[in-house]
């Protein structure tokens, strides 16, 4: 294979999400108060919440994003359930940032620093990258960062529990983890969006691996297992 080819390919896998999912999807925007219980929350855990201005806030900021890009509207189209994926990924936060803790792993603001700028550096600028996760998982210029840690703390956490991180049971193996954190947490969701399921970990049918890949990382493992 040419080495043109092969570096083609790389610059490709490294704005990837490893595995099946390439754009995060969730439920369509909906509006209005949150359950009885705890009014004006989309989701809580334990003692936190996850108000319904927070998430609304999230999902402005891709649709504002989408609607300045040239492709605004297939990305709008292609990302119909954005708001019930946004509150899956705040919730998936918070558990990632429990795990982190209670392994005792810690992401430091050089490390999302610099793993941004090689993502950047692959992309080519910073406005490539941007570009680049918005239209293919969705993710507002903005929320890179916190991305970045996510997928950084995970693959600490990922290391501190003696999970192979080019094992093809590496996602399953999280699962668990993060399963196991979630009940722990007693986190309950606004019923219009779903129900929270503890066994997965996941927020109703969504089916998402817990390491969303932004560097191609394991996209390149898994080529290189085949």
């Amino acid at each position: 294979m040419h080495s043109s080819t092969m570096r083609s390919r790389r610059r490709r896998s490294a704005l990837t999400v490893s595995g099946a999912a390439a754009l995060l999807v969730a439920a369509p925007l909906l509006t209005a108060c949150g359950d009885d219980a705890h009014p004006g929350a989309a989701a809580t855990l334990g003692g936190e919440r996850i108000s319904m201005g927070l998430l609304q806030s999230k999902v402005n900021a891709v649709r504002d994003a989408q609607r300045e890009a040239p492709q605004s509207e297939e990305m709008i189209k292609g990302s119909g359930q954005l708001t019930r994926a946004t509150l899956d990924n705040l919730i998936r936060y918070r558990i990632v940032t429990k795990a982190a803790k209670d392994a005792g792993v810690s992401v430091t603001r050089r490390e999302v620093g610099e793993a941004r700028g090689q993502l950047e550096k692959q992309a080519g600028g910073a406005k490539k990258l941007e570009e680049a996760l918005l239209q293919q998982q969705a993710i507002a210029p903005g929320e890179i960062d916190d991305r970045l840690r996510m997928q950084l703390a995970v693959d600490k956490i990922a290391k501190a529990e003696g999970v192979d991180p080019s094992s093809q049971e590496r996602n399953k193996a999280l699962e668990a983890k993060f399963a196991e954190t979630s009940k722990a947490m007693d986190i309950h969701v606004n019923p219009r969006y779903g129900k929270w399921d503890s066994k997965q970990s996941v927020l109703g049918n969504l089916d998402e691996p817990w390491l969303r890949d932004l560097s191609g990382r394991q996209a390149d493992r898994q080529q290189q297992q085949l």
